[in-house]
Protein backbone atom coordinates (compact mmCIF):
# COMPACT_ATOMS: atom_id res chain seq x y z
CA UNK A 1 0.00 0.00 0.00
CA UNK A 2 1.08 3.67 -0.99
CA UNK A 3 0.06 7.06 0.84
CA UNK A 4 1.39 10.49 0.40
CA UNK A 5 3.26 12.01 3.22
CA UNK A 6 5.08 15.15 2.69
CA UNK A 7 5.36 15.11 -0.87
CA UNK A 8 6.57 11.74 -1.74
CA UNK A 9 4.70 8.48 -1.54
CA UNK A 10 5.64 6.02 1.30
CA UNK A 11 4.68 2.42 1.19
CA UNK A 12 4.18 0.46 4.12
CA UNK A 13 2.22 -2.81 5.43
CA UNK A 14 -0.63 -3.15 7.66
CA UNK A 15 -1.73 -6.53 9.60
CA UNK A 16 -3.34 -7.99 12.08
CA UNK A 17 -6.88 -6.89 14.30
CA UNK A 18 -7.41 -3.04 13.59
CA UNK A 19 -8.11 -3.14 17.14
CA UNK A 20 -5.27 -4.18 18.55
CA UNK A 21 -2.01 -2.56 20.31
CA UNK A 22 -0.62 -0.57 16.72
CA UNK A 23 3.16 -2.08 16.89
CA UNK A 24 5.45 0.67 14.48
CA UNK A 25 8.25 -1.19 12.69
CA UNK A 26 10.90 1.45 11.68
CA UNK A 27 13.84 -0.58 10.04
CA UNK A 28 17.46 0.69 9.76
CA UNK A 29 20.25 1.42 7.54
CA UNK A 30 20.78 0.59 4.77
CA UNK A 31 17.62 -1.46 5.25
CA UNK A 32 14.10 -2.05 3.92
CA UNK A 33 10.24 -2.59 6.09
CA UNK A 34 11.39 -6.21 4.84
CA UNK A 35 13.76 -6.68 7.87
CA UNK A 36 10.46 -7.11 9.71
CA UNK A 37 8.50 -9.79 7.07
CA UNK A 38 10.28 -12.96 9.44
CA UNK A 39 8.18 -11.76 12.32
CA UNK A 40 4.67 -10.63 10.52
CA UNK A 41 3.48 -14.66 10.79
CA UNK A 42 4.32 -14.80 14.19
CA UNK A 43 2.59 -11.91 15.37
CA UNK A 44 -0.27 -10.44 13.12
CA UNK A 45 -3.03 -12.47 15.24
CA UNK A 46 -2.57 -10.74 18.17
CA UNK A 47 -1.04 -7.20 17.47
CA UNK A 48 -1.65 -4.46 14.96
CA UNK A 49 1.60 -4.04 12.58
CA UNK A 50 2.69 -1.17 10.90
CA UNK A 51 5.97 -1.46 8.66
CA UNK A 52 6.47 1.18 6.46
CA UNK A 53 9.61 1.77 4.18
CA UNK A 54 11.36 4.72 4.89
CA UNK A 55 11.56 7.38 2.58
CA UNK A 56 13.85 6.22 -0.36
CA UNK A 57 14.48 3.01 1.01
CA UNK A 58 11.99 -0.33 -0.38
CA UNK A 59 9.25 1.08 -2.12
CA UNK A 60 9.04 4.15 -0.60
CA UNK A 61 10.45 7.35 -2.80
CA UNK A 62 12.55 9.41 -2.07
CA UNK A 63 11.92 12.71 -3.28
CA UNK A 64 10.28 13.30 -6.77
CA UNK A 65 12.53 16.22 -8.08
CA UNK A 66 15.68 14.75 -6.93
CA UNK A 67 18.33 14.37 -9.57
CA UNK A 68 20.91 11.43 -9.83
CA UNK A 69 24.38 12.59 -7.99
CA UNK A 70 23.08 14.89 -5.58
CA UNK A 71 22.50 14.25 -2.44
CA UNK A 72 19.25 15.62 -0.42
CA UNK A 73 18.92 17.44 2.39
CA UNK A 74 17.22 14.92 4.64
CA UNK A 75 17.11 14.71 8.48
CA UNK A 76 16.73 12.30 11.30
CA UNK A 77 13.50 14.56 12.27
CA UNK A 78 12.33 14.44 8.30
CA UNK A 79 11.63 10.62 9.00
CA UNK A 80 10.45 10.85 12.02
CA UNK A 81 7.38 13.31 10.99
CA UNK A 82 7.37 10.83 7.87
CA UNK A 83 6.09 7.95 10.55
CA UNK A 84 4.02 11.03 12.68
CA UNK A 85 2.15 11.88 9.52
CA UNK A 86 1.91 8.05 7.86
CA UNK A 87 0.23 7.46 11.25
CA UNK A 88 -2.27 9.95 10.90
CA UNK A 89 -2.92 8.75 7.58
CA UNK A 90 -4.02 5.59 7.81
CA UNK A 91 -6.08 7.11 11.20
CA UNK A 92 -3.92 5.40 13.96
CA UNK A 93 -4.22 8.11 16.81
CA UNK A 94 -3.59 5.52 19.27
CA UNK A 95 -0.53 6.03 21.33
CA UNK A 96 2.05 3.02 19.87
CA UNK A 97 4.91 1.19 20.29
CA UNK A 98 7.69 2.02 18.47
CA UNK A 99 10.31 -0.61 17.81
CA UNK A 100 13.62 0.78 15.78
CA UNK A 101 16.17 -1.47 14.79
CA UNK A 102 19.65 0.40 14.08
CA UNK A 103 18.63 3.66 12.40
CA UNK A 104 15.33 2.97 13.31
CA UNK A 105 16.16 3.00 17.08
CA UNK A 106 17.82 6.65 16.13
CA UNK A 107 14.06 7.68 15.01
CA UNK A 108 12.26 5.90 18.19
CA UNK A 109 14.20 8.55 20.35
CA UNK A 110 13.44 11.59 18.17
CA UNK A 111 10.05 10.30 18.05
CA UNK A 112 9.61 9.89 22.03
CA UNK A 113 11.47 13.19 21.70
CA UNK A 114 8.82 15.04 20.09
CA UNK A 115 5.99 13.54 20.23
CA UNK A 116 5.90 11.02 23.84
CA UNK A 117 2.64 11.03 24.40
CA UNK A 118 1.56 9.38 21.39
CA UNK A 119 4.38 6.71 22.32
CA UNK A 120 2.84 3.76 24.52
CA UNK A 121 6.07 1.44 25.11
CA UNK A 122 9.79 1.38 22.58
CA UNK A 123 11.39 -1.43 21.70
CA UNK A 124 15.00 -0.48 20.61
CA UNK A 125 17.13 -3.16 18.77
CA UNK A 126 20.57 -3.11 17.79
CA UNK A 127 20.90 0.62 18.33
CA UNK A 128 22.91 3.59 20.39
CA UNK A 129 21.96 6.18 22.00
CA UNK A 130 25.41 8.42 21.48
CA UNK A 131 25.76 10.60 18.97
CA UNK A 132 28.80 9.57 16.12
CA UNK A 133 32.06 11.10 17.32
CA UNK A 134 33.83 12.90 14.72
CA UNK A 135 35.64 10.07 12.99
CA UNK A 136 32.70 8.52 12.45
CA UNK A 137 30.90 11.35 11.31
CA UNK A 138 34.21 11.91 9.03
CA UNK A 139 33.86 8.72 7.67
CA UNK A 140 29.82 8.89 7.14
CA UNK A 141 30.46 11.72 5.02
CA UNK A 142 33.09 9.92 3.01
CA UNK A 143 30.99 6.87 1.90
CA UNK A 144 28.34 9.22 1.39
CA UNK A 145 30.83 10.88 -1.55
CA UNK A 146 31.83 7.13 -2.38
CA UNK A 147 28.45 5.58 -2.85
CA UNK A 148 27.16 8.64 -5.16
CA UNK A 149 30.47 7.99 -7.40
CA UNK A 150 30.70 4.51 -7.38
CA UNK A 151 27.07 2.91 -6.80
CA UNK A 152 25.37 1.19 -3.56
CA UNK A 153 27.28 -1.62 -4.17
CA UNK A 154 30.01 0.01 -1.99
CA UNK A 155 27.23 0.09 1.59
CA UNK A 156 26.40 -3.52 0.39
CA UNK A 157 30.12 -4.38 0.08
CA UNK A 158 31.08 -2.63 3.16
CA UNK A 159 28.15 -3.65 5.55
CA UNK A 160 26.71 -7.24 4.87
CA UNK A 161 29.39 -8.96 6.71
CA UNK A 162 29.01 -6.75 9.49
CA UNK A 163 25.53 -6.74 10.05
CA UNK A 164 25.41 -10.83 10.05
CA UNK A 165 26.36 -12.80 12.91
CA UNK A 166 28.83 -15.98 12.36
CA UNK A 167 26.19 -18.35 12.38
CA UNK A 168 24.17 -16.70 9.04
CA UNK A 169 23.69 -18.60 6.22
CA UNK A 170 25.47 -17.40 3.01
CA UNK A 171 21.95 -17.09 1.19
CA UNK A 172 20.78 -14.88 3.96
CA UNK A 173 23.60 -12.80 3.25
CA UNK A 174 23.37 -12.35 -0.33
CA UNK A 175 19.51 -12.16 -0.08
CA UNK A 176 20.59 -8.74 2.11
CA UNK A 177 23.40 -7.86 -0.20
CA UNK A 178 21.44 -7.93 -3.13
CA UNK A 179 18.67 -5.61 -1.49
CA UNK A 180 21.13 -3.15 -0.11
CA UNK A 181 22.45 -2.79 -3.92
CA UNK A 182 19.29 -1.90 -5.00
CA UNK A 183 18.44 0.95 -3.15
CA UNK A 184 18.95 4.17 -4.66
CA UNK A 185 22.79 5.90 -3.73
CA UNK A 186 21.09 9.58 -3.28
CA UNK A 187 18.91 7.53 -0.37
CA UNK A 188 21.80 6.06 0.74
CA UNK A 189 24.04 9.05 1.23
CA UNK A 190 20.89 11.00 2.50
CA UNK A 191 20.74 8.87 5.20
CA UNK A 192 24.45 8.80 6.07
CA UNK A 193 24.39 12.39 6.48
CA UNK A 194 20.95 12.36 8.21
CA UNK A 195 22.88 9.93 10.76
CA UNK A 196 26.26 12.00 11.13
CA UNK A 197 23.65 14.96 11.98
CA UNK A 198 21.66 12.92 14.50
CA UNK A 199 22.07 14.25 18.31
CA UNK A 200 22.92 12.74 21.25
CA UNK A 201 20.73 10.83 22.92
CA UNK A 202 22.43 9.99 25.87
CA UNK A 203 20.65 12.44 28.27
CA UNK A 204 17.21 11.42 27.24
CA UNK A 205 17.46 7.94 27.99
CA UNK A 206 17.06 8.89 31.51
CA UNK A 207 13.80 10.64 30.89
CA UNK A 208 12.14 7.48 29.15
CA UNK A 209 9.22 6.98 31.26
CA UNK A 210 7.41 4.75 28.65
CA UNK A 211 7.92 0.61 28.84
CA UNK A 212 11.20 0.14 27.20
CA UNK A 213 12.57 -3.27 26.04
CA UNK A 214 16.45 -3.10 24.81
CA UNK A 215 16.99 -6.02 22.37
CA UNK A 216 20.43 -6.61 20.99
CA UNK A 217 22.05 -9.91 19.41
CA UNK A 218 24.85 -11.82 20.86
CA UNK A 219 27.28 -11.14 18.14
CA UNK A 220 26.52 -8.03 17.07
CA UNK A 221 29.83 -6.22 16.60
CA UNK A 222 28.07 -2.79 15.47
CA UNK A 223 26.20 -1.74 18.53
CA UNK A 224 27.24 -4.48 21.33
CA UNK A 225 25.88 -6.49 23.42
CA UNK A 226 27.44 -4.17 26.46
CA UNK A 227 25.87 -0.81 24.45
CA UNK A 228 22.56 -2.21 25.22
CA UNK A 229 23.55 -2.68 29.01
CA UNK A 230 24.11 0.94 29.23
CA UNK A 231 20.86 1.98 27.77
CA UNK A 232 19.06 -0.58 29.85
CA UNK A 233 20.65 0.05 33.20
CA UNK A 234 20.13 4.22 32.17
CA UNK A 235 16.44 3.71 31.29
CA UNK A 236 13.77 3.32 34.09
CA UNK A 237 12.64 -0.11 34.49
CA UNK A 238 13.88 -1.37 30.99
CA UNK A 239 14.22 -4.27 30.13
CA UNK A 240 16.86 -6.52 28.61
CA UNK A 241 16.57 -9.55 25.86
CA UNK A 242 20.21 -10.43 24.39
CA UNK A 243 19.46 -12.50 21.32
CA UNK A 244 21.56 -15.67 21.22
CA UNK A 245 23.58 -16.53 17.73
CA UNK A 246 21.96 -13.15 16.08
CA UNK A 247 24.48 -10.08 15.27
CA UNK A 248 22.79 -6.71 13.98
CA UNK A 249 20.14 -8.41 12.06
CA UNK A 250 18.55 -10.01 14.88
CA UNK A 251 14.80 -10.12 13.88
CA UNK A 252 16.34 -11.79 10.24
CA UNK A 253 18.48 -14.14 11.89
CA UNK A 254 16.57 -15.05 14.56
CA UNK A 255 12.73 -14.17 14.03
CA UNK A 256 11.28 -16.57 16.37
CA UNK A 257 13.38 -15.27 19.65
CA UNK A 258 12.99 -12.06 18.72
CA UNK A 259 9.07 -12.41 18.32
CA UNK A 260 9.10 -14.08 21.52
CA UNK A 261 11.09 -11.78 23.84
CA UNK A 262 8.40 -8.69 22.01
CA UNK A 263 5.61 -10.86 22.58
CA UNK A 264 6.41 -11.01 26.61
CA UNK A 265 7.27 -7.90 26.54
CA UNK A 266 4.30 -6.47 25.42
CA UNK A 267 1.91 -9.09 27.01
CA UNK A 268 3.25 -7.76 30.19
CA UNK A 269 3.10 -4.00 29.58
CA UNK A 270 -0.63 -4.17 28.46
Amino acid sequence: MFVVVNGFRMHYQVYGPAKSRPLLFVHGFPLSGAVWSPLVEILKDEFRLIIPDLRGFGESELIESVQPGVIPAVSLEQYTDDLFVLLEEIGEDRPSVIIGLSMGGYIAFDFYRRYTSDVFAMVLADTRAAADPPERRIERYKTAQAVLTQGSAVVADAMVNKLFGPAAPRDLREQWHANIRSIRPESLAAALLAMAARPDSTELLERILCPTLVVVGEHDSITPVEEAKRMQRAILAAELAVIPYAGHMTPVEQPQLFAAALQGFLRAVG
